[in-house]
C-alpha cells in the first residue's frame, strides 16, 4: 500500500475572518480522499500561536456559535519536525491567510502550500491594487476612489448609493452600503476599524455572478458561472447574509444572453493569470442591465465548505468536492 501524504489542515488565524475559516477545515476534513492523504488539523489561534487542536473538534456553526482554535491547545513550534508534514493546505481567509504573510512563512521554511504564492496573494487581498491590475489587463471595474481617514472626503463625482469598505477586508465584514451623505463618514469610521485603507465605490446595479477557476495540469478551468440571489432582507451579500441566517442562494446554471457565459469564464481566466495566481480562485462579477461585465474581486482562498460557492460551481462543472481537494493538493506538489 502506498504511503498516505501528511496533509496540514491550517485553520483560524489572526483575521476577522478565523471562524469561517475554521468552518472551511471542518468542510475540507469531512471530505478529503483519506485513502491518499492523512490529514492533520493545525491551528492559528487569535493572536497568531500555531497550535495543534483536538483533531475530533467541531468546526461548524451550532445554534449561531462559531468555532474559534483554543489559545490552551498545545503549541506547535516546528511543522517539520513536530508533525512531519508533506504539505498545507491552508483554509484561512482575509488577513494572514490571503495576504502574503502565510505564504512568505511557508516560502522561508520550505513547506509546500495549496493555492497563491505571496505576491500574488498580496496583490489580491488589497482590493485597490487588484483593480489596477484588471484593469490593466482590460477589465471593467467600478469607479472609485482610496481613503486613509474620515476627514475631507469628496465623493461628489461617485454620486450615490456607494459601497464602502476595508481595502484589504474579507466575507464583506466592514462592509456598508451608502444611500446618503450623512451615513458616509460613519460607515468609513466602521471599514476604519478592519483596515488602514478604505475603499469607496460607485454601486453597481446588477446581478451578482461569480465563477471559480482551477489550475490543473497546467491548465486553467474555469466554472459554469452561479447568480448569487439575496433572499432576506439586506442590502447586499453582507457577512450575515453569507454565512449566519441561509437568505441567499445560488443558482446554476444561469440564464444570460449568448456568449456572456462564455465572456465572463473569459474574463476570470484572465483576472487570475493578471495577479498571478496558482491553485484556486472565485472571480466575483456584476452584469448589468446594459449588458455591461464589472469585475469586483477575486479572492485566492474562497469559502471552503461542501456547500461553499467554489466547491458548487467546481461541481457544476462536473468535479466533485472531494476530488476538488485532491486536485489543489496534487497541483501545489508540481509547482
Amino acid at each position: 500500500m502506498t504511503e498516505r501524504l501528511r496533509v496540514g489542515i491550517v485553520a483560524g488565524g489572526p483575521s476577522s475572518e478565523h471562524e469561517i475559516s475554521c468552518i472551511s477545515a471542518g468542510g475540507i476534513l469531512s471530505a478529503i480522499d483519506r485513502s491518499k492523504y492523512e490529514p492533520v488539523l493545525v491551528g492559528i489561534t487569535k493572536t497568531g500561536v500555531w497550535v495543534l487542536p483536538d483533531q475530533n473538534m467541531t468546526l461548524s456553526i451550532v445554534d449561531e456559535i462559531l468555532p474559534v482554535m483554543d489559545e490552551s491547545s498545545p503549541r506547535t513550534a516546528d511543522l517539520g519536525a513536530d508533525l512531519e508534514l508533506d504539505i498545507l493546505f491552508p483554509a484561512l481567509h482575509g488577513a494572514y491567510g490571503e495576504d502574503g504573510t502565510f505564504q512568505r512563512f511557508c516560502d522561508l521554511a520550505g513547506i509546500t502550500y495549496v493555492g497563491s504564492g505571496a505576491k500574488a496573494s498580496e496583490l489580491a487581498m488589497d482590493k485597490s491594487e487588484s483593480k489596477k491590475a484588471f484593469e490593466k489587463v482590460g477589465l471593467k471595474v467600478a469607479a472609485g476612489i482610496d481613503v486613509f481617514d474620515a476627514e475631507s472626503v469628496d465623493t461628489s463625482a461617485l454620486g450615490l448609493p456607494l459601497f464602502v469598505k476595508p481595502a484589504r477586508g474579507g466575507s464583506s465584514r466592514g462592509t456598508t452600503k451608502v444611500k446618503s451623505v450623512d451615513a458616509l463618514i460613519p460607515a468609513i469610521k466602521e471599514a476604519l476599524e478592519f483596515d488602514s485603507k478604505v475603499m469607496i465605490e460607485r454601486a453597481i446595479v446588477g446581478r451578482e455572478i461569480e465563477c471559480a477557476v482551477l489550475e490543473r495540469n497546467g491548465e486553467l478551468l474555469a466554472s459554469p458561472v452561479g447568480e448569487i440571489r439575496i433572499l432576506g432582507n439586506h442590502e447586499f451579500y453582507d457577512f450575515e447574509a453569507k454565512y449566519l441566517d441561509d437568505s441567499t442562494e445560488l443558482v446554476t446554471p444561469v440564464e444570460l444572453p449568448a456568449g456572456v457565459e462564455a465572456e465572463i469564464q473569459n474574463q476570470a481566466k484572465r483576472a487570475f493569470e493578471a495577479i498571478g495566481c496558482s491553485g484556486l480562485a472565485r472571480v466575483d462579477f456584476f452584469y448589468t442591465q446594459s449588458g455591461e461585465i464589472v469585475i469586483n474581486e477575486i479572492n485566492t482562498m474562497p469559502g471552503f465548505t461542501s456547500t461553499s460557492v467554489y466547491p458548487k460551481l467546481m461541481s457544476a462543472a462536473g468535479i466533485g468536492y472531494t476530488e476538488l481537494i485532491s486536485a489543489l493538493i496534487e497541483s501545489a506538489l508540481i509547482k
